[in-house]
């Protein structure tokens, strides 16, 4: 029998306002979110990576991975261009079908996906972002986190996705870097409570992260 994962899913922003000192920000936070989370044997033993990239398009980036075989090379972004957050959450629902193991026959399934979703903008079609709402909400997440990164972004439409809503005020490595530094810790305390049917408990933010609501 097939041990029971914990699906972690990242949605990141690589819209053209992300070029520069953001990005490489956001690629520094990711090396040491990996490198963070393998030191955690429950995180090894249960979590599996995806991350979803959006620009004016949204695309796996990485398909649901082990931990122990999660290899992120350098993340990049357009010269400019919209932010489909709608077409990226359009696909998470997608992978998410796909991807996550249902209970079945007696077997259990895997655990139920955290999501993290980090945008510096609002989406571009937001028709499309509120339609897809209504299916992530049927999807059962244990937990959905919402990072409004840098000044343009906009919490309102976040809080329409979730209630757990943080703020990012610079999109510097030092403010990236603490993101997801309590992302990995929010993930550690999700792979050793799994199983238990609330929403995941969120670690106490760092001081630049903002809780907005």
């Amino acid at each position: 029998m097939s041990e029971r994962r914990l699906p972690v899913y990242i949605l990141l922003d690589t819209s053209g306002s992300m070029r520069g000192e953001p990005i490489h920000s956001v690629n520094v936070g990711l090396q040491a979110l990996l490198s963070a989370m393998r030191q955690d044997p429950y995180a090894l033993e249960s979590v599996h990576l995806a991350i979803i990239t959006f620009d004016t398009e949204a695309r796996e980036y990485m398909p649901l991975t082990p931990l122990d075989e999660a290899n992120i090379g350098e993340i990049t972004t357009p010269q400019s261009g919209a932010t489909f957050l709608g077409a990226a959450l359009e696909l998470l629902v997608k992978c998410v079908d796909n991807e996550v193991r249902k209970t079945q026959g007696g077997v259990k399934g895997d655990w139920r996906p955290l999501l993290f979703v980090m945008t510096d903008g609002s989406p571009s079609d937001l028709q499309a972002y509120r339609d897809a709402i209504v299916e992530i909400k049927k999807r059962n997440f244990g937990s959905i986190v919402a990072c409004a990164a840098g000044p343009k972004a906009k919490t309102e439409l976040l809080t329409e996705l979730t209630d757990r809503v943080v703020r990012l005020d610079t999109l510097d490595s030092a403010a990236f870097i603490s993101f997801f530094g309590w992302v990995s810790a929010s993930i550690s305390i999700g792979s050793s409570s799994a199983g238990i049917n609330t929403q995941t408990t969120l670690p106490p933010p760092p001081p630049e992260i903002n809780m907005v609501i």
